[in-house]
């Protein structure tokens, strides 16, 4: 009966923990940053966490010894997409949280027995911003290498039915499903309708993405525009090119999964085959000399 009372009394105690936890990561979820638009970003959940002690960080960032980190900031959230969502002041602001963070988890870790986990944790906390932007740029070029051909398809078909390229680009971001080079299509679009020269805000979206391939393409247009050359026969050579270079891209990395793939193996999967072959027969072989 007391085994009874007392698997009841830890059962009811660890729902209550978990109960309590899940209210509390709801409430961190809540928290949100500021947006100007209304495209939905995920932000971490760390950042989150630590978004309430960001006007600290904000005020010791303000120095001029941040001002490398400000520049590095706005590059790498325009690339990112996350230029709407903070700006480069709450980013330095978070980075500076973060240090100070890993710096008392590392005192305390210091102070007590736990000092090499402490120590790796400190490290990984320093490091996350930087990790996370530049992975989040990553991903995002890779998402705009993948959508790039099949834009240019749609708007050369597009401007060889006598539609101009602004009115093509219009209608394909009516019909297409946003994407990270919609969001980037669609503000050059207004900035476009707002009165900046095409060939101006065409060059304004390579410099904030900085993605090779489109930027390429970019550049192609507007030498193009320049030159007075047939935008339809661009749009397709182009649209021809890329589709052949994400194909390759494509195979390259099927090529190098067979690479990838030893690493596991020799890791995970030999050690337990090994074991599983083995073992019996030094099981056998000590029983048999002792």
């Amino acid at each position: 009966m007391e085994g009874i009372l007392e698997f009841a009394t830890a059962l009811c105690g660890g729902i209550s923990i978990g109960c309590i936890a899940y209210y509390i990561i709801c409430a961190i979820s809540s928290v949100g940053f500021e947006r100007k638009v209304s495209f939905e970003k995920p932000i971490p959940i760390l950042f989150k966490l630590f978004y309430p002690f960001m006007p600290l960080g904000r005020r010791i960032g303000e120095g001029k010894g941040f001002d490398t980190w400000h520049k590095s900031a706005e590059a790498k959230l325009a690339m990112s997409g996350y230029s709407n969502v903070m700006t480069p002041a709450d980013f330095t602001g978070l980075r500076i949280i973060f240090i100070i963070g890993a710096l008392l988890l590392a005192l305390f870790g210091v102070f007590t027995k736990h000092t090499g986990a402490c120590l790796l944790v400190a490290a990984l906390l320093s490091f996350y911003p930087s990790v996370w932007i530049n992975t989040t740029i990553k991903k995002r070029h890779t998402e705009i290498m993948r959508a790039l051909p099949n834009v240019l398809d749609l708007l050369t078909l597009s401007v060889e039915s006598g539609k101009d390229l602004v009115s093509a680009l219009r209608d394909i971001l009516d019909r297409r499903p946003m994407d990270a080079l919609g969001e980037e299509l669609l503000f050059t679009f207004q900035e476009i309708q707002l009165g900046r020269k095409r060939s101006e805000a065409l060059r304004a979206m390579a410099q904030r993405v900085r993605q090779v391939d489109l930027t390429a393409t970019l550049n192609s247009i507007v030498q193009a525009e320049e030159l007075g050359v047939g935008i339809a026969q661009l749009l397709r050579i182009q649209g021809d090119t890329q589709r052949a270079k994400r194909f390759s891209q494509a195979e390259k990395l099927a090529n190098e999964a067979p690479v990838k793939i030893i690493i596991p193996v020799v890791l995970f999967i030999l050690p337990a085959v090994f074991i599983i072959l083995i073992g019996p027969l030094i099981k056998t072989t000590i029983d048999q000399l002792n």
